[in-house]
């Protein structure tokens, strides 16, 4: 297989916008690769082809928020290479009884009692659990069984699920109830081999949908939402709808700078809703907790009918 890289350096103090730079463009064969005591930092991209490499970077270039250095060019990468390079980036974490762990550490990882993993061979795209944005969804989800205790009548719906990272650990915690969609049809190819993977086939269901349609008209009790802020305040009314009463909505893709602005559109939505945020980095989560009301009376989401406890999960 040939597999071609361009690699730019930037300037450090370019690191943050540039980084908001590639995550807007939506194109997942760019990364961002840094050097934190040595003040470096680097525009990373793996292609098929030097065809594709070159034109990508093309229509990447005016949106960089600083000039990379020197002459940049796609260079085709042999096996060992390639091989190397992106396994460079993804180092196992862990939170709580959960372990996110890379596919070649598989024969050396000692999994502790009591404890689950996901698996990840992350080749080069949609993400590998990694990123800040992920790690927050991820926390939220893992406290939210942790005190609940219950799998099998809790659903668990995964919004824009990339490479299903967030749908999978629900499903390796023990939800029986777990639905990822995202309108990447590719995106959609990728969880469903990551749920093989893990052991997962027919244990999560992944369908082709953007919001709000892959949304349904039913509802869940947990609703993740890795996706940048603008989509999510747009959608803000339909991701709080697909709630159900007593339910969590945890949402991240989220600047530190963006946060006020998330903030000001679920609590007006939402004013009966608790609301907390934590940060990471230079990103943010937003979490709501709806309160455990069934009654139209009672609803707290103004100008939106109350979910159906009893729908289905959509499809």
């Amino acid at each position: 297989m040939d597999l071609w890289e361009i690699r730019a350096e930037i300037p450090a103090e370019a690191a943050e916008q540039t980084e908001l730079a590639l995550l807007e463009s939506g194109e997942g064969a760019w990364t961002l690769a840094e050097d934190a005591p040595a003040r470096r930092a680097w525009i990373v991209g793996f292609f098929g082809s030097e065809g594709e490499a070159a034109s990508s970077w093309d229509a990447l270039l005016p949106s960089l928020p600083a000039a990379p250095a020197g002459d940049v060019r796609p260079r085709m990468l042999p096996d060992s290479d390639w091989k190397n390079s992106y396994r460079a980036h993804f180092r196992a974490w862990t939170f709580g009884r959960l372990h996110w762990v890379p596919l070649w550490e598989r024969d050396s990882f000692r999994l502790p009692a009591g404890h689950s993993v996901v698996w990840m061979d992350p080749g080069m795209a949609f993400g590998t659990g990694n990123h800040e944005t992920t790690r927050l969804c991820i926390e939220r989800l893992v406290e939210f069984e942790a005190v609940t205790g219950e799998h099998e009548s809790i659903r668990v719906l995964d919004a824009g699920c990339g490479s299903g990272i967030l749908a999978l650990s629900a499903a390796r915690l023990g939800f029986r109830d777990v639905t990822g969609f995202d309108n990447d049809p590719e995106a959609i190819r990728v969880s469903i081999e990551n749920a093989a993977l893990n052991g997962l086939s027919g244990g999560v269901r992944f369908m082709v949908a953007g919001l709000p349609g892959g949304l349904g008209g039913g509802c869940a009790d947990v609703v993740l939402a890795n996706i940048q802020s603008d989509v999510l305040v747009r959608y803000s009314r339909e991701l709080l709808a697909v709630v159900a009463p007593g339910g969590m909505l945890a949402m991240s893709g989220i600047l530190a700078s963006e946060i006020g602005t998330v903030r000001t559109a679920f609590t007006a939505a939402a004013p009966a809703w608790a609301f907390d945020t934590r940060t990471l980095g230079e990103w943010c989560d937003a979490c709501l907790r709806r309160p455990p009301t069934r009654t139209a009376r009672e609803s707290s989401l103004r100008g939106t009918p109350p979910c159906r406890p009893s729908s289905p999960c959509p499809r």
